[in-house]
């Protein structure tokens, strides 16, 4: 067996000491979820991702980042039983609470998975996610991902993303909570790992 491998769990992908496994909690969940996932986060110990593809049954992770002519991206969006909308904040964004398929469809959330600008680009490079409506979380939707520096003020994980956007489309965020107690629960096993006084010199005083 390949050494590095055998450290490394094969369901979650993270180191074995780190296995986030026994934090999944399976959701019962018919709402579609597509995670594309930049290069640059496959191997990152703190990434979100795979708590959504872990816990959700429709949730589906691809890597990339040009998807113009990926063909799993394009099944999924030529599915003429869904619609899909893009988590991003363009211009045209509307709040996802308000967002309804025109055809009165399944609706389904695509979600990018990596920084600001690797998400920037991902949407500049991607012809078929700029021809998808943009869906914007509603007011109020706050992160802790006190391990993580966000250029922007109170930025979202990737999973925290895809709780508030799956809370707004069912309308049953109790339903989901159990993804920001997996995220809750990484999040802590990771500080405690950390020297003494790490923490608290560049994220800030713990709670």
């Amino acid at each position: 067996m390949n050494k590095k491998a055998s450290r490394y769990c094969e369901q979650c992908g993270k180191a074995k000491k780190a296995c986030i496994c026994s934090l999944i909690t399976q959701i019962d969940s018919d709402i579609p979820v597509v995670v594309l996932q930049h290069p640059s986060e496959v191997n990152q110990p703190i990434g979100t991702a795979r708590i959504l593809s872990l816990s959700l049954p429709h949730c589906t992770l691809i890597v990339g980042e040009d998807f113009t002519d990926n063909d799993s991206l394009n099944a999924l969006l030529n599915n003429g039983d869904v619609d899909f909308a893009l988590l991003y904040p363009a211009d045209t964004a509307t709040p996802i609470s308000s967002w309804s398929s025109p055809a009165k469809k399944a609706r389904g959330i695509i979600l990018l998975d990596g920084t600001w600008r690797k998400a920037f680009k991902m949407y500049q490079l991607s012809s078929n996610l700029q021809a998808l409506p943009c869906v914007m979380l509603d007011e109020g939707a706050m992160g802790n991902y006190r391990i993580r520096k966000s250029p922007k003020e109170g930025g979202l994980s990737t999973v925290e993303a895809g709780f508030h956007a799956l809370s707004a489309l069912s309308g049953n965020e109790d339903k989901y909570q159990p993804l920001i107690d997996a995220f809750n629960g990484m999040i802590e096993f990771q500080i405690k790992q950390m020297p003494p006084g790490v923490f608290e010199r560049h994220y800030g005083k713990a709670d």
